[in-house]
């Protein structure tokens, strides 16, 4: 019973002397450490106010604020380190090691990380574009660091590692895209007046674009029929729309106006006489 209470009088004993030793230390580490979050975040806040003013893409907004914030944060880090007497240079020495091998097992995260910040700094596609790209396409949504999320046009989200983008053949469409549409009219029509009525029914469209102007045009002569190509340019976010409307606003023009639309034909000619047996 004596050498159990000896025993808690020198567990005591020996956090009252830590307490006395560290505390003051550990307390003025915390205070240090409250002061790097609200400092880091009110830096973050100042290096945003001043990329908004020049325009830069929102990643790379994104991406220097949190440097800003991270860079004071471990600032701070180190100071509440020294005030604790730690020393710095085994710590460091060590944090190298544990690095090296986080690097090692991670090497897929980071390589994404590298390719977004070739995404992000290169540019070639921004937030709204319409892209193709290793098998896949869409309007680009978000591009973060790690992926980019393309908005399929059956409202389906494609997400695409950064590494699969980065050497790979990329067909950036922009904001527009030009459909492709065919025509067939028979040989006897009045082929100026049909491209003229083309243009004006495409052109009476609200959602074709006035500039660049529509591609119509005589492109190939068929078995039974003239081939005529109708490219307007339309805006991204109504590409799935567009050719259905000008389809049937197409044929009922067409009809109206006497223009025929034929049947592929094909005339079959027996040639001999009576076989004998």
């Amino acid at each position: 019973m004596t050498a159990d209470l000896s025993t808690l009088a020198t567990a005591k004993s020996t956090l009252i002397d830590l307490a006395i030793r560290f505390g003051p230390k550990l307390f003025v580490a915390m205070l240090i450490m409250i002061a790097g979050f609200v400092v880091g975040g009110w830096v973050a806040r100042a290096v945003g106010r001043a990329l908004h003013r020049l325009e830069l893409e929102p990643p790379v907004r994104q991406l220097l604020t949190r440097l800003a914030r991270v860079l004071v944060l471990g600032l701070f880090i180190i100071m509440a380190l020294q005030n604790l007497g730690v020393e710095l240079l085994p710590l460091i020495a060590g944090l190298s090691v544990a690095g090296a091998g986080l690097a090692l097992a991670t090497q897929g995260v980071l390589s994404n990380m590298v390719a977004g910040l070739t995404i992000i700094f290169t540019k070639p596609y921004r937030v709204g574009d319409y892209v193709a790209i290793v098998g896949v396409e869409g309007r680009v949504d978000a591009i973060s660091m790690f992926n980019t999320v393309l908005l399929h046009p059956d409202q389906s989200r494609v997400v695409v590692p950064n590494r699969k983008i980065v050497g790979e053949i990329l067909h950036n469409y922009g904001r527009i895209r030009q459909t492709d549409l065919k025509v067939n009219v028979a040989y006897e029509s009045d082929l100026p007046r049909a491209l003229g009525m083309l243009r004006d029914l495409v052109r009476a469209n609200p959602r074709v674009l006035a500039e660049p102007a529509p591609v119509i045009q005589i492109v190939g002569l068929g078995d039974s029929a003239v081939q005529i190509a109708v490219k307007p340019w339309i805006a991204v976010t109504d590409y799935s729309a567009v050719p259905g409307e000008l389809n049937l606003t197409i044929v009922e023009t067409l009809r109206q106006h006497g223009i025929t639309i034929p049947y592929p034909q094909h005339e079959v000619r027996l040639i001999g006489g009576t076989s004998k047996i």
